[in-house]
């Protein structure tokens, strides 16, 4: 056996325990825990509250895209002014305006004057907000941790993200039941304010704005353009997300179409559906956060993308709830690992004078495009059926990977050169 002490040392020394040694790591990760398990009640909640007014594909997609196609508008605007200011600060006021509308989602429910034009209007409200949020919290990770720790840092983020997947539909499906489904909007309430307390608190000194407001912001935003353009390794794996974003990653926020128009298992099963990406999803995080580095990232990447065709391609394959469930598991690691691990590869490949422009860039493209693709396929989905639908998406899906396959080894080598 290993003496114990070499066995501390070991323990201390992994990378998935030396990222929590950081104060203001730990501090922002203590206060997003709880926010994200909230935020997906409350998604869960809007997707269930959505289909109950309407019964409609295409507005439950129209809710989606208004909380997340703002983001491919905003978003440029929101990197450049991240790279010129305190990403801190942008964080707390971006959170503060998160607050008020969730405050405003919870009351008009509970009040009974809902309807899916506010429901719309309230989820464009935090499609406004989310530009901000996500450039500085894509900022202000990197600038708690040493550069050595990035990936165990920005994984150990998605982890808590996707591990959120699992525990907050679970209790969604808890909740709505037995309080109501305005329950999930006033949980989450308690959760904006718990992640704004641990935000105040951290003393985090970032450096000092990498862009100097010389040229004008559509200028600083071109840059970031080219630089990404430029680069042989970003730029592949920028368009093959695109693609599996624009596609099949909708699959996840038309959830509310299957649990009640394909397995006809009403909001227990959407959060049965949702929990089981979450698992996958948890098992990908996990894995990537104790793998430790890059290395190989885009190989995995990129048949990830492959094992999310597939696994879309099985999902739709059936009309059994019991049937999906694990090809739900699946599809929810793939997908993590695709993004997450593209995600983790750019912070490490980025320059820092461009890391707010090229990671809003991801930001768009993984959280953004999805929105257009909801909206997209739940009108496609009135008129040929949503799972001949997702079919086609996840044939597009496969020509992605294709397309890219044959460069594995190119764009591996490309995204582990050495940085500024």
């Amino acid at each position: 056996m290993l003496p114990l002490s070499f066995t501390r040392s070991a323990y201390r020394d992994s990378p998935a325990v030396r990222v929590w040694q950081h104060r203001n790591y730990a501090r922002f990760m203590s206060g997003l825990a709880p926010y994200y398990v909230t935020s997906w009640m409350q998604r869960v909640g809007v997707g269930w509250l959505a289909w109950e007014l309407s019964h409609s594909h295409a507005w439950v997609g129209a809710i989606a895209a208004a909380d997340l196609a703002p983001l491919v508008v905003l978003g440029p605007f929101a990197g450049a002014q991240a790279d010129r200011s305190d990403p801190l600060q942008q964080m707390r006021w971006s959170q503060i305006a998160m607050i008020a509308q969730a405050v405003a989602l919870a009351v008009i429910t509970v009040s009974g004057s809902m309807t899916i034009g506010i429901l719309l209007a309230l989820s464009l409200l935090s499609g406004l907000i989310q530009p901000y949020y996500t450039a500085a919290r894509q900022m202000i990770i990197p600038a708690a941790v040493p550069r050595t720790e990035y990936p165990s840092a920005i994984t150990f983020d998605s982890t808590l993200f996707h591990g959120s997947r699992f525990i907050g539909p679970m209790l969604a499906a808890i909740a709505i039941p037995l309080l109501g489904v305005a329950s999930t909007f006033l949980i989450h309430v308690a959760g904006c304010l718990a992640f704004y307390v641990m935000v105040a608190r951290m003393d985090l000194v970032t450096p000092p704005p990498v862009l100097k407001p010389k040229a004008g912001m559509l200028t600083e935003i071109a840059e970031g353009f080219a630089y990404t353009r430029g680069h042989r390794g970003i730029w592949p794996l920028f368009g093959m997300l695109a693609v599996a974003s624009l596609v099949a990653r909708p699959l996840q926020e038309l959830l509310p179409g299957f649990a009640g128009g394909v397995f006809d298992a009403g909001a227990p099963g959407l959060a049965w559906l949702t929990s089981s990406m979450g698992v996958g999803s948890l098992g990908a995080g996990l894995y990537l956060a104790t793998r430790g580095h890059v290395r190989g990232l885009a190989t995995l990447s990129i048949i990830a993308t492959c094992a999310l065709a597939v696994t879309t391609f099985g999902f739709v394959a059936t009309n059994r709830i019991a049937a999906s469930i694990p090809f739900a598991i699946v599809w929810g690691f793939a997908l993590t690992l695709m993004g997450v691990g593209i995600q983790a590869m750019t912070q490490i490949a980025v320059d820092d004078n461009m890391r707010g422009r090229v990671m809003i860039l991801y930001a768009m493209i993984f959280r953004g495009l999805p929105a257009v693709g909801a909206l997209t396929i739940g009108v496609l989905a009135e008129y040929i059926g949503i799972r001949s639908t997702f079919a086609l998406a996840a044939l597009l899906t496969l020509i992605a990977w294709l397309a890219l396959a044959p460069r594995h080894k190119a764009i591996d080598d490309a995204m582990n050169q050495q940085r500024k």
